[in-house]
């Protein structure tokens, strides 16, 4: 029996500007043929929604296929085999990777994993996902911070950003976060355990980087770009490691962020600037998700999910990534 499916299609590249939900989207119903030798049908349950989505439909990301108007928009899952002719995985089996924004699909199940957690399963979209696993290996296999660090977090609010400070906390470093709005700033210190906390939206970033890390910043972990990262290379101690994760704020505009004028601090300071892709440790996944698991259930990693219900909704959930909505990571139940 063919399975009916409503499925988001890419309808626009939104290069040089924000997403338009009414142009760059379009919802349709298609039929999947039944799963052949090794398939399963899945149905999907949640959706997880990242900023580096807008970089796959721009098609600037050249570390993932390019994405085609007409093609099923790209994203992360949680799904359960409804129906296997021989997969991988067994029907009732919980599993989670791509899946596309689609209510069910039809695969071989090759980079998907079964869900394996005590927590929460949509753990593994967040804490235990690629959320997770960027905060960790950006931080320890880039940044490489030691006991008494100073560790300085941008878009430290954000669901990566949160457990980078938390995890440099568990090293034994002090950590201080950048993010929008007092609320956050409050949530940083008070639950995440941050040391302190800078509002760019009210507070001058720079003079408040060198109040707070008066012996400058040994470890900076960047999710924004453009200004704040110019504002906080400004501060850098010697040997300082900088992180270079994300650039929030180049997604609305679609253009690179201009190159940071305080770059040349990183001659006087001996510092590195280091950008990194996490597939490229996609080996040691498991052992990572084993120990951020570890984390959770000692009580010393705490994460926050932002959960949207409906799968008409999942233009406007990506949206919430870019506005700011968002607090922890961005979900979406079917």
């Amino acid at each position: 029996m063919p399975t009916t499916t409503r499925q988001w299609l890419l309808n626009g590249h939104p290069r040089g500007r924000g997403i338009e939900i009414d142009n760059d989207f379009k919802l349709v119903t298609a039929e999947l043929s039944d799963p052949g030798p090794g398939e399963m049908l899945l149905k999907t349950h949640y959706l997880g929604f990242d900023p580096a989505q807008k970089g796959w439909m721009e098609n600037i990301a050249d570390y993932v296929a390019p994405m085609n108007i007409g093609d099923v928009m790209r994203g992360s899952g949680i799904a359960e085999v409804v129906a296997s002719n021989g997969g991988r995985f067994a029907v009732g089996d919980m599993v989670f990777g791509t899946t596309g924004w689609a209510e069910y699909l039809v695969t071989d199940g090759k980079e998907l994993t079964k869900v394996e957690t005590e927590l929460s399963p949509t753990a593994v979209l967040s804490v235990l996902g690629t959320t997770g696993l960027t905060a960790y290996c950006g931080l320890f296999k880039v940044g490489k911070p030691v006991a008494g660090d100073t560790v300085l977090v941008s878009g430290a609010a954000g669901a990566t950003g949160s457990i980078v400070g938390q995890l440099a906390k568990i090293a034994g470093c002090r950590v201080v976060g950048i993010a929008g709005g007092q609320d956050k700033c409050d949530w940083l210190v008070r639950e995440a355990g941050y040391d302190a906390a800078i509002d760019y939206k009210a507070d001058n970033v720079k003079a408040q980087i060198r109040e707070l890390c008066p012996r400058g910043v040994d470890v900076i972990y960047d999710n924004v770009g453009g200004k704040i990262l110019n504002d906080m290379l400004a501060c850098i101690a010697t040997n300082a490691r900088v992180v270079i994760c994300g650039g929030i704020s180049r997604y609305e505009t679609g253009s690179l962020p201009a190159g940071p004028e305080n770059y040349f601090n990183l001659v006087f300071r001996r510092g590195t600037m280091a950008g990194f892709i996490v597939l490229d440790w996609a080996s040691e996944f498991p052992g990572i998700r084993k120990r951020l698991e570890g984390f959770v259930k000692d009580g010393s990693l705490k994460y926050q999910e932002d959960i949207q219900h409906g799968f008409e909704n999942a233009p406007v959930t990506l949206q919430r990534l870019f506005s700011g909505q968002n607090r922890g990571k961005q979900l979406l139940k079917l």
